[in-house]
């Protein structure tokens, strides 16, 4: 199940459900949390990124904070790869390097720990091959910063896999100027 068909892709977008005026007045919140509790609707999509990753050669998946940890740990654990967690400034006890984005209002910070892509697994390797995910790509700011985190730490982020792509926000477009970019659904 490399690629979903349309009756799959339906099937998921029915278990997303939209949250108005959340976390502002005038967001359309895209909530997650029910296709998670959905057994069947979970395990189509972990389904379908194992098939679209399992003969590529990775090393590592890295997922931001927070959904992205959700997805990132189960494709990890599917595949036989570690996973990185990249998270908020502040948030890893080792040492870290970070990466700064624009806000609209102000700036914020992504980080992973120093040694996050080293391991046993990849000791021969120059340098590690990452598969960025999220749930959802909006603007593009934190998974451009991911992305120029996972490099900027001595590995390769090969591509970003994004559960939701917002195409009116165009964040994608950003994104692909650095990795390739997935999507799993378009909105």
């Amino acid at each position: 199940m490399e690629h979903l068909d349309q009756a799959d892709k339906e099937y998921l977008l029915e278990h997303i459900r939209d949250i108005k005026d959340f976390p502002k007045s005038g967001i359309v919140f895209k909530d997650i949390t029910t296709l998670l509790n959905d057994a069947r609707a979970f395990g189509l999509l972990i389904d379908h990124l194992t098939a679209r990753y399992e003969k590529q050669d990775l090393d590592f998946i890295a997922g931001i904070e927070s959904r992205g940890f959700i997805f990132g740990a189960a494709l990890a654990a599917r595949l036989d790869k570690g996973f990185v967690p990249i998270r908020k400034a502040g948030k890893l006890p080792y040492t870290t390097i970070g990466e700064k984005y624009a806000l609209e209002y102000g700036f914020d910070e992504v980080e992973v720990h120093i040694d996050a892509f080293e391991s046993d697994n990849v000791k021969d390797k120059k340098q590690p091959r990452v598969l960025l995910i999220d749930d959802l790509i909006a603007t593009g700011g934190t998974a451009v910063a991911a992305t120029n985190l996972i490099n900027k730490a001595g590995a390769h982020c090969i591509e970003a896999c994004m559960i939701l792509n917002l195409t009116f926000l165009e964040g994608r477009s950003k994104l692909e100027k650095i990795t390739s970019v997935y999507s799993v659904l378009d909105i």
